[in-house]
């Protein structure tokens, strides 16, 4: 089989009801469901060339080379993919964001779901929708959510070929935006993957999974209804939920910066002066505050307002992980 390079794209998601904590750290399967959005303007863009020219994997992010545990972890999912196209050539992977990377932004999940399109294009292997998330949920459990286009879900399943996303409803079926709002761009000192293994540390983690199947039925139908007040009120309580089994894990997991919480209170604060506005939270400190496209303006301009905020990224809701190019390598 001749050498083959090929580029992708995908969108990192944000979680409106979150997975956190794993019942199998290897196969990455969760211990809960989870509902998810792509965000559209924010992309991950990586080219993976597999070559008898170089001796070993290599790996540019951001334009800086990679060492160690980062070109580690991307040479482990490589060879989930090297195995299914039964062949052992080395790649070099060049891979970009156009948003922070490691801060909270779901750079993993976008990166993985590129990396996972990108490397079987190149060796020719085309799984179906279900199949591509499954894998790419091997190298970031939030990946498989960055698979499929618009509103999803991440099943739980039982093994690895159950355990991947599928769609809620496509990109355009309701005219939400994401106010992506940036309080640092520090890189987290805790990660999500080490995150995950804490989860059961906390004392709250088993009444947090066991209460889940309620809030994704209320979201997932809160999306089909587009009913923004539904909506809103579980997405917050399932990122207090969260959060709170952070606060409470040991070692203790605090994100939040007093720009978050500031964040968090304006919020509660103008949807109760009639705005549409919902904040959600990931493993990090910056706030995702969700609205309508007619309000993107006005919520751009009042987060601006607010002490420690360092940006606003707005972001519609994007479509599937995608290949953009492929072809033979000489």
């Amino acid at each position: 089989m001749p050498t083959r390079k090929a580029t992708a794209r995908a969108h990192p998601n944000i979680a409106l009801i979150k997975y956190w904590g794993n019942r199998d750290d290897n196969l990455r399967i969760p211990v809960n469901g989870s509902i998810s959005i792509n965000l559209a303007g924010l992309e991950t863009i990586t080219t993976v060339n597999f070559s008898k020219a170089i001796a070993e994997d290599r790996l540019m992010l951001n334009g800086e080379q990679q060492a160690g545990e980062t070109t580690g972890r991307v040479s482990r999912h490589l060879d989930h993919i090297r195995h299914l196209a039964g062949i052992n050539l080395p790649a070099d992977v060049q891979s970009r964001n156009n948003f922070p990377t490691g801060t909270g932004i779901a750079s993993s999940a976008s990166a993985f779901a590129a990396l996972t399109a990108a490397a079987c294009s190149a060796l020719d292997l085309h799984p179906a929708e279900a199949d591509l998330s499954a894998l790419a949920r091997l190298g970031s459990g939030s990946a498989c959510r960055s698979v499929p286009g618009g509103f999803t879900e991440w099943h739980v399943g039982v093994d690895h070929q159950t355990s991947h996303a599928t769609g809620i409803a496509p990109a355009e079926h309701w005219n939400l935006v994401d106010l992506v709002t940036i309080v640092s761009r520090e890189h987290k000192i805790i990660g999500s993957t080490e995150g995950h293994r804490l989860a059961d540390t906390s004392p709250l983690q088993a009444a947090r999974i066991a209460d889940t199947p309620r809030r994704l039925d209320i979201c997932r139908a809160a999306i089909l209804e587009r009913d923004f007040e539904a909506l809103a009120d579980i997405i917050e309580q399932d990122a207090l939920m969260m959060h709170a089994v952070l606060l409470t894990s040991r070692p203790t997991l605090i994100y939040w910066l007093p720009a978050t919480l500031s964040i968090i209170q304006a919020v509660q604060t103008w949807r109760s002066d009639g705005i549409p506005a919902a904040f959600t939270i990931d493993a990090g400190p910056n706030v995702h505050v969700i609205s309508t496209t007619e309000y993107r303006n006005k919520l751009n301009t009042l987060l601006g307002e607010i002490k420690g905020v360092q940006s606003v990224l707005t972001t519609g809701i994007g479509g599937p992980a995608h290949v953009i190019s492929e072809h033979l390598d000489n």
